[in-house]
Parts: C-alpha cells; sequence; structure tokens
C-alpha cells in the first residue's frame, strides 16, 4: 500500500511524536510505501526506515496543545487560533498532501488538527487519536469538539489507543461509538529488551559520550561521567522516571515518595529547575534520552514509576519498561490502569498490588517503593520476566500496523 502519514509536530520526544516514527519504520520494514508530513526541521536525522518526509509550509503559528520550544517555529495554543488562522493551516496541509500525489491510505494523527487536515485532502483516512488534543485543547471547547466531529465523521475510523481514551472521544464527539476502535501504542521489543548489566551500562556510557548538547530538548553534556558514578556508588532498588517534568506528570510526587533511595529523572520540562534544587544528591536529572540511550538504561534500574496524576491515554513509558525487565509502577488511572493489568497479568497473584498506586496518594507510592526495595532477588526477577512477556504478548509495533491496516483491507 501506499501510505501517508500526516503528524503536525516533530518526530521525536513526545508520545505521539516517537509513536509517528516507530509507525513509520515498521510500515516500511513491512513492505509498505510509506510518505512522513510533519513539522521536524531534523527529520533527517530521526530513523524513520528509509521513507519520503514532507514538511508543510505553515501560512503563520504552529498549533499546539501545550507550549513548547521549537527552533524555526511560533507556537500558540490551537484555542487562541481564530477560524481563519485554523483554516489557512488545514489548507496548507491538505495541499502539501495532495501536491505528494496519489495514496491508498492517510494515517493522521490528533482528532485537531489532524481530521480537519485528513478531510480537506479527499482521501481515504484513519484519525489517531492522542490524549494530549482531548484534555488539553479540546475539554471545555465546545468550537474545537464541534469541529472535530465533523471532520472525522467520514473517517474510515478513529483509533484510540485505549479504552480510556475512547471513552473520552466518544465523551467529547458526536460520533458513532462503532467507528471507534482500541489499538494500543506499540513497543519495539527488538530494541527494548533486558540486557546483562555489564552490556546495558557500557551501551549507555557509550551513547552519552556521543551526544549532542546545547538546550532543554538534549541531554545534558556530562551524563556519561554521571552516570558511571551513579551506578558505581547506589544500589538497588535504583528508581527511574521518564517523561516531561511538569507538575501534571506528577514528577513532585515522586520527589517527595522517593526518600533517600537513588533515581534518575530523564525529560525536560517546566518544573525541572525547582525540582532538582528540591530532590537530593543520590537522584540525579539527565534532560531528555531518546531511544538509543533508553534501551540500555531501563535494564539497569529496578522500578520505572509513571505517576501522572493528568489522564494518560496509554502509558508508552511504562510499555517500554516492562519491555526491558523494568517493572513499571504506574498511577492507577485512565491508560496507565490498563498497563498496569497488563503487566499485573503475568505477575505472582502477591506481587500484583506492586504494579500500580493511588493516583496522587505520596504516602502510597512511597510505601510501593518500601516494597520494591524489600523484594528478594527470586521475586525482583518473577517480577522482571513478567513484565517483559506482559509486553512481548500485548504490544508490540507490528501488531500495532497490522491491526490498524486491518480495519481498512478486506479479510
Amino acid at each position: 500500500m501506499r501510505i501517508f502519514l500526516w503528524h503536525g509536530y516533530l518526530l521525536r520526544g513526545t508520545g505521539s511524536n516517537e509513536y509517528t516514527s516507530a509507525l513509520a519504520r515498521t510500515l516500511i520494514a513491512q513492505g509498505h510505501d510509506v510518505t512522513v508530513f510533519c513539522q521536524d526541521p531534523d527529520a533527517a536525522e530521526v530513523d524513520l526506515g528509509g521513507c519520503e518526509v514532507v514538511r508543510p509550509t505553515l501560512p503563520g503559528r504552529l498549533p499546539v496543545f501545550v507550549l513548547d520550544n521549537y527552533s524555526d517555529a511560533h507556537p500558540a495554543l490551537v484555542a487562541d487560533f481564530t477560524d481563519a488562522e485554523l483554516t489557512a493551516y488545514v489548507a496548507a496541509n491538505a495541499e502539501a498532501i495532495r501536491a505528494a500525489g496519489p495514496a491508498d491510505l492517510l494515517i493522521a494523527n490528533h482528532l485537531i488538527l489532524g481530521g480537519p487536515v485528513a478531510a480537506a485532502t479527499g482521501l481515504p483516512f484513519i484519525v489517531k487519536a492522542h490524549g494530549s488534543e482531548l484534555e488539553y485543547a479540546m475539554r471545555g471547547d465546545p468550537r474545537l469538539c464541534t469541529w472535530a466531529s465533523e471532520s472525522v465523521r467520514n473517517s474510515l475510523r478513529i483509533v484510540a489507543g485505549s479504552e480510556h481514551i475512547k471513552r473520552v472521544v466518544l465523551d467529547l464527539l458526536d460520533v458513532d461509538p462503532g467507528q471507534v476502535s482500541v489499538i494500543p501504542p506499540g513497543v519495539d521489543t527488538a530494541e527494548m529488551r533486558p540486557r546483562p548489566a555489564d552490556e546495558a551500562l557500557a551501551g549507555l556510557l557509550r551513547e552519552s559520550a556521543a551526544d549532542v548538547t546545547g538546550d532543554e530538548r538534549l541531554p545534558d553534556p556530562d551524563n556519561a561521567q554521571r552516570f558511571a558514578a551513579f551506578f558505581a556508588e547506589t544500589s538497588p532498588p535504583r528508581v527511574l522516571y521518564v517523561g516531561k517534568i511538569s507538575e501534571e506528570k506528577g514528577v513532585p510526587l515522586l520527589i517527595d515518595a522517593l526518600g533517600h533511595r537513588p533515581a534518575i529523572v530523564v525529560g525536560f520540562g517546566p518544573a525541572r529547575a525547582a525540582l532538582e534544587a528540591q530532590a537530593g544528591p543520590q537522584v540525579i536529572f539527565t534532560g531528555p534520552l531518546q531511544h538509543r540511550h533508553l534501551q540500555y538504561l531501563w535494564p539497569l534500574m529496578d522500578v520505572s514509576v509513571v505517576p501522572s496524576v493528568f489522564p494518560e491515554a496509554f502509558g508508552m513509558v511504562a510499555a517500554e519498561a516492562a519491555a526491558c525487565g523494568c517493572p513499571p509502577l504506574v498511577a492507577d488511572h485512565s491508560g496507565l490502569a490498563e498497563i498496569a493489568a497488563g503487566v499485573r497479568s503475568f505477575y505472582p497473584p502477591r506481587l500484583a498490588h506492586l504494579a500500580a498506586f493511588p493516583t496522587g496518594d505520596a504516602a502510597a507510592l512511597t510505601e510501593r517503593l518500601r516494597e520494591y526495595a524489600d523484594l528478594n532477588p527470586q521475586d525482583a526477577e518473577l517480577m522482571s520476566a513478567g513484565a517483559r512477556t506482559a509486553a512481548e504478548r500485548l504490544w508490540s509495533w507490528d501488531s500495532v500496523a497490522q491491526r490498524l491496516l486491518a480495519l481498512v483491507t478486506p479479510d
């Protein structure tokens, strides 16, 4: 099939960005002809499996759901755009897609603005809903909800990454429930896998030594030296956080619950400076890392915490941690609860509660981390193996791509 994949943003760093890159690689590997439309000026540096990349020319500002820094675009919250600005944005992107020629299928990310862009092309299309547009932009905004509903009504399918996101879509949009299919995001279980500690540490130090640094979207400049010291000077259980460093993601809650336990906090965001000052010397902040780092970091850690207090579409970092044999410990809500249910089913019943903690409950998180500290080596290995099995059986990119295409191709 000739497949167009539209994503209005970058190709690294956040859930929908990584989703786009991984799906493109997988579809290319499965033999499809894929073109990616995005706004990443450094797309050539991203592994997309060799597919073509087109960067549409914007008529003005870039509509976003959460304000971040872009090197050569001017982001503004989508709710602050006039109807005329949004119309011009959609027209520019649709024109770029039509100029690329015919396609069998367009897969568009985000109900807003992917839905309107896809509808304007006239191509058969699927829309992938993400939690960001639903919670940060559309909820409480009838204008955007109505526009999304009208745009996606003629789509072949709306794809939600979890049952939680499906419920939110149906709560906010006026669409047929039968049009919404649940297909979770995928994990590259060949890249993300358990590794011996010496191999993992060597790989992490090698990748960190090769880093290009310079701004908040890049790794910190001294990570290789700090990683070497961290693993030489600390002992299990070592705690990992990967994601945006913000109040919504629950990072302050995690810092409060850590006590004196060693931890690594990966990511960037508005709360970094304050939390880094608050955390003890046993906690290191690394800036954002890529999969080339994380495939080695997760196997070295004993628990990967996802403490978000805001609804999450799925919890990709938890699934990737599980694939690496690092048990995820997640806040028990929204799409994260579905991750917890998945790994829990492969844990011994007496350890199943260690998959999650009540949302926003610092005392409960502290207690779970204490229980991780008290695990004997045999139980720790059972949880690591169970997490890996859950990832292999429940999440993989090959299965995600196949299930997406099965929605629109006959048996």
